[in-house]
């Protein structure tokens, strides 16, 4: 199937007032799982490469040309995105890596300068003809941030996000409403009111980062409320890891392939059960 785009994927989305997921790339393990399990649900879906995960394989070429020929070669429309990128070179780069996206984060910044350096990335990468989101707010969880998601001052405030999209000109823009980075427990609450609120203030398609760690219940009510897309990093890495300590511990074969097989199984599994838990049926 010919690779999606980010951009259509969140329109078709956000038309249907449903959500497509967004799933983080660490390995070729997970790019596999990925384009599995959206296969086997049937949905469309994003492979997304974080910048930690850009610097962990140091030159992001090999691994952004493996996962889009697994994209490539699949059934159903997957897109690629570069998520959490904070150096604006390299969110530059997104589109000659074979993303149709890249998230540029400049959180960490105080506001004005975030609203100058995203706008700048922004506009150039629109010539570069990437679809571009942005985050307002803190998710919690990351370096940098708030250790407590619900830390009063760190939400996503309607007003500021109107004036934030207006100066950026993002088209979607990731918002704090209760989640949190790495969360390994599905504990999260979200405020589903302010999402609503956001919705309706920005105009744009919202996104929900940390993801992990709120239950499914949770995110279909995210949905109703006016999240489009979903970020999942860390539930993925949970099944991966789950799956290799349980097959070490019955081994002592040393062959890495029946281990990492299991890892890449129980990621597609979960990439399909939260498709089909969340995702609408069609």
């Amino acid at each position: 199937m010919t690779l999606s785009t980010t951009s259509d994927l969140v329109a078709a989305a956000a038309d249907s007032r449903s959500c497509v997921f967004a799933f983080n790339v660490v390995t070729l393990e997970h790019a596999e799982a990925i384009a599995a399990g959206a296969t086997a649900a049937g949905r469309p879906c994003i492979l997304q490469l974080s910048h930690n995960s850009i610097t962990f394989h140091r030159d992001p070429a090999p691994i952004m040309a493996a996962t889009i020929a697994i994209a490539r070669a699949a059934d159903v429309p997957l897109a690629i995105h570069l998520d959490h990128i904070t150096d604006a070179d390299l969110a530059l780069r997104a589109a000659e890596l074979g993303a149709s996206s890249v998230m540029f984060d400049a959180g960490a910044l105080p506001y004005t300068e975030n609203v100058a350096a995203t706008a700048d990335v922004a506009r150039r990468a629109h010539d570069a003809g990437l679809f571009v989101e942005a985050e307002l707010g803190y998710v919690g969880g990351k370096p940098g941030s708030p250790a407590n998601a619900h830390t009063a001052g760190v939400r996503t405030d309607p007003t500021e996000a109107t004036a934030y999209v207006a100066a950026t000109g993002v088209d979607a823009l990731a918002v704090a409403v209760g989640s949190s980075h790495a969360m390994t427990e599905k504990s999260a609450s979200l405020d589903h009111a302010l999402i609503d609120g956001l919705r309706r203030a920005t105009g744009r398609p919202l996104v929900l980062h940390g993801s992990s760690g709120v239950p499914d219940e949770q995110l279909r009510a995210a949905v109703a409320a006016g999240i489009v897309k979903i970020n999942v990093g860390t539930a993925l890495n949970i099944a991966f890891t789950t799956a290799l300590r349980e097959h070490l511990a019955d081994s002592e074969k040393v062959d890495p392939r029946p281990y990492l097989g299991a890892g890449r199984t129980a990621m597609a599994a979960e990439v399909e059960r939260l498709l089909r838990a969340v995702a609408p049926t069609g």
